[in-house]
């Protein structure tokens, strides 16, 4: 077998199982005799001089700090230099140059890129810098909006952070008769509000892609059983004619009809954690997915879970599949997202055990 030297990066937002990935790629390299550098910060870390890189060993990442959450790489720093930032200051046909002789610099065969759809779909808007190297992706998120992929690495220790988040809550909400509205993250869908609200037995589940009504909100909460209990609301959600925090405008609405509630904001603990089981297997069969796709000599692809089958999907059926729009920072670059869809099972599931869910179309 031919010797490579591959490289891996870290991109957008962190989440827990990052260093799972990262292990399960050095070690699963290092056994087929190749050479693996880790990137610095993501594109940041290729834009200095020299690029700032990790050259792996076998003692590098131990295997017992593989289970922690954020990225032994990096995932970039106020200021770091990355397609946005280069945009916003007129210097993105530098950043693209300097990305694409760093690679071919630090002489890769392959660059394995760990990140949402906003970083896989860059890579794919702007494919002309990884035409030297096999461009392998893996797709985490926590807010799993990645499509042609039914998980994503770091979206189940998410739920499971989020759920016991609110497991606390219930007890305080039970000891004074009071309603928690908490907010939750997942940008504009709903995908993680709608599994950890299940998770709890929430009153109520509000997500960007389902309309709702206030008023019948309020009913529902005023016609159920409890005198207290949690509302979920996703951070993408909107309502007219009202501004601020979600939790919050909500919050208002519900002391304004006599409910008793507080907020609560989960926040950035829905990233971190130690990486849940399914999240380490998860990892575990994507980072193979990848090696074995270097191997194979396939590039501009990214590894998916459907089916209980993990296997590579070409960027452009990525990019194809999901809701297409423009990216608000970057002119010229378009992204690729999945969202809730209407016949999602957990839906209807929520709305059989009595979870308000928004107004069925």
């Amino acid at each position: 077998m031919k010797s490579k030297t591959i490289g891996i990066m870290t991109t957008g937002g962190d989440c827990s199982g990052l260093n799972t990935a990262i292990h399960r790629l050095v070690r699963g390299a290092m056994i087929r005799g190749w050479r693996v550098i880790g990137i610095q910060d993501g594109t940041d870390g290729l834009c200095t001089t020299p690029p700032r890189i990790i050259k792996f060993d076998w003692d590098t990442l131990p295997t017992e700090c593989a289970r922690m959450a954020g990225s032994f790489l990096h995932n970039g720093h106020p200021g770091a230099l990355n397609f946005e930032t280069a945009a916003t200051s007129g210097r993105l046909a530098h950043f693209n140059r300097r990305l694409k002789k760093s690679l071919r610099d630090l002489g890769l065969d392959a660059l394995v890129l760990i990140g949402g759809n906003g970083s896989i779909s860059l890579a794919w808007c702007n494919r002309d810098i990884y035409q030297d190297v096999q461009l392998i992706c893996i797709p985490k998120t926590i807010d799993m909006d990645i499509p042609l992929t039914c998980r994503t690495i770091g979206f189940d220790t998410a739920v499971q952070q989020l759920t016991t988040f609110c497991d606390q809550l219930m007890l305080t909400a039970r000891s004074h008769h009071r309603w928690f509205v908490v907010q939750t993250m997942g940008r504009d869908c709903g995908q993680l509000a709608l599994h950890a609200g299940v998770a709890i037995g929430a009153t109520a589940i509000l997500i960007p892609e389902i309309k709702f009504d206030v008023n019948e909100l309020v009913s529902h909460i005023n016609k159920s059983h409890q005198d207290y209990g949690i509302i979920l609301v996703s951070e993408g959600i909107s309502l007219r004619g009202h501004s601020g925090r979600p939790a919050d405008m909500i919050s208002r609405k519900l002391t304004a009809s006599g409910i008793i509630n507080r907020t609560a904001y989960p926040e950035h603990t829905q990233r971190v954690g130690d990486t849940t089981a399914n999240d380490r297997i998860l990892a575990t069969r994507m980072a193979d997915c990848a090696l074995n796709a270097i191997e194979n000599n396939e590039t501009y692809v990214m590894t998916a879970i459907n089916d209980c089958e993990c296997k590579t999907v070409s960027l452009s059926d990525f990019f194809d599949a999901g809701y297409v729009s423009a990216d608000p920072n970057i002119p010229d670059v378009m992204t690729s997202d999945a969202f809730v869809a209407p016949d999602d099972s957990l839906l209807q599931i929520a709305r059989n055990l009595g979870i308000y869910i928004g107004t069925e179309k």
